[in-house]
């Protein structure tokens, strides 16, 4: 998951700043106050929601700042260093849990984290026997498909498919790919992919999310969850399906840098290509265009591994609540108890999982009535449900490692540089990066059998 912004532009300035309290007596200083730094800027309106029915039911003051795409960090860092900091924020993968460490309340006493399920626990932020942040939504990515184009070319006597369903393994998605794109004027498509543009905006979806893949399937073959050194085991399969993409979309290669996010979803939206690599946040940008519901669905990153047909869409839980130790002992109880109500209150839950679409893991939400509509959420659980194994994404190092890669990538793209230079970008520089967290913070990711 892009676990800041998503490519997705946030409403307003910089930073949004909205504070609910009730008025006179209700708002009294005993009762505490709470400020959330929100990461996730395409769900402004439903928290600043959440906030005035909190405010209403309890008198306690709730202010919601919603930083603006690509600023979290910057912002966070600004508040932090304030008099009145925030006193609960987002923190998204092991990079900003480690760079903002001396700034985390344990929370693994609180009657939240008694409430996540077992794979919340699991992907809970923990450093010896204390949890330090809560995961609040678990999203998927890999492939969004567009099942009636699919099935449309299924009829076609050139098709070397059925139906949408043989798909299972790249060898397959290749075949189908190619055959689209060489006769897209007839199927009435501009390509099979979407644009792999590699405009900065996009760069999460190749060099953060599509690179977590071989990586995963590295730690599935060493029976690890982290290493600081890659064999590159499968960094060839990476290259497959980014050269898969590169000569099966619309545009020429020289010109992918200059292909940014909202480009590259639009293909898809209107129905104008079959194939869109992505998470299942980006139905926010698809839904109400040319591709309904039911003809969405999410394929896992096929890439020509071993038994990949066995495995689902890859799941990630890097978006987690943390609270401010540094804050009050009243500002940090009333901030405890909202998040308590958060994955308690009956209307609460519904704004997180129908209005925001998560996919909350809570015990609170198993009830059917709280699970999110999002069709690409429940593609991606359906690969779970069917018996396929979810892979869970690999921790990365950082955005500059990610930078990195991307640039590289649209050298290679361009002609102006060679597969090599992502090689060293992805293996090499992947060392150095952790070698520089464990200098800079004297930590890494814990490494589990």
């Amino acid at each position: 998951m892009k676990n800041l912004t998503k490519g997705i532009a946030a409403v307003g300035a910089l930073a949004m700043l909205t504070g609910v309290g009730a008025c006179g007596s209700n708002t009294a200083d005993d009762k505490g106050h709470v400020y959330f730094l929100n990461n996730k800027p395409e769900v402004v309106n439903q928290w600043n929601e959440l906030a005035e029915m909190y405010t209403k039911q309890t008198g306690v003051k709730v202010d919601i700042q919603s930083a603006t795409s690509g600023s979290y960090e910057s912002t966070l860092s600004s508040e932090l260093a304030k008099n009145n900091a925030p006193t609960m924020f987002g923190i998204g993968g092991f990079d900003q849990y480690a760079k903002y460490k001396d700034y985390l309340e344990p929370l693994q006493d609180t009657e939240a984290y008694k409430l996540l399920n077992d794979q919340g626990k699991q992907m809970a932020h923990k450093d010896g026997d204390n949890v330090y942040g809560l995961p609040y939504a678990a999203e998927w990515f890999g492939i969004i498909v567009n099942k009636k184009l699919i099935n449309e070319y299924a009829k076609k006597d050139y098709a070397v498919i059925k139906s949408f369903d043989d798909i299972k393994d790249y060898n397959t998605l290749k075949k189908v790919a190619d055959s689209m794109q060489q006769h897209k004027d007839d199927l009435g498509i501009d390509g099979a992919f979407s644009t792999p543009g590699l405009d900065s905006s996009n760069y999460y979806r190749y060099a953060s999310h599509m690179t977590q893949v071989p990586v995963a399937y590295e730690y599935i073959d060493e029976g690890v969850d982290f290493e600081k050194e890659l064999k590159g085991t499968y960094l060839d399969n990476y290259k497959n399906l980014w050269d898969l993409e590169m000569k099966d979309n619309p545009t020429e290669n020289t010109m992918l840098g200059s292909v940014n996010y909202e480009d590259s979803t639009a293909e898809f939206s209107a129905g104008k290509v079959a194939f869109y690599p992505n998470g299942v946040w980006a139905y926010s940008q698809i839904k109400g265009n040319e591709v309904a519901d039911e003809d969405l669905a999410m394929l896992p990153y096929y890439m020509g591994f071993p038994n990949e047909s066995k495995y689902a869409a890859n799941s990630i839980y890097d978006i987690s609540w943390s609270v401010n130790k540094n804050a009050s002992d009243k500002d940090k109880k009333a901030t405890e108890d909202f998040i308590k109500w958060m994955v308690s209150d009956e209307d609460a839950k519904k704004i997180l999982s129908k209005d925001m679409g998560f996919a909350v893991p809570f015990t609170t939400f198993d009830s059917e009535d709280f699970q999110p509509d999002n069709p690409l959420t429940k593609s991606a659980l359906k690969l779970e449900s069917d018996g396929l194994t979810p892979i869970h994404g690999a921790y990365i190092p950082g955005q500059a490692w990610a930078d990195g890669v991307a640039n590289a990538l649209l050298e290679y793209a361009q002609g102006t540089g060679d597969w090599n230079g992502v090689k060293k970008a992805y293996l090499d520089d992947w060392t150095s990066a952790w070698n520089d967290y464990e200098n800079n913070f004297g930590m890494l990711p814990p490494a589990h059998k």
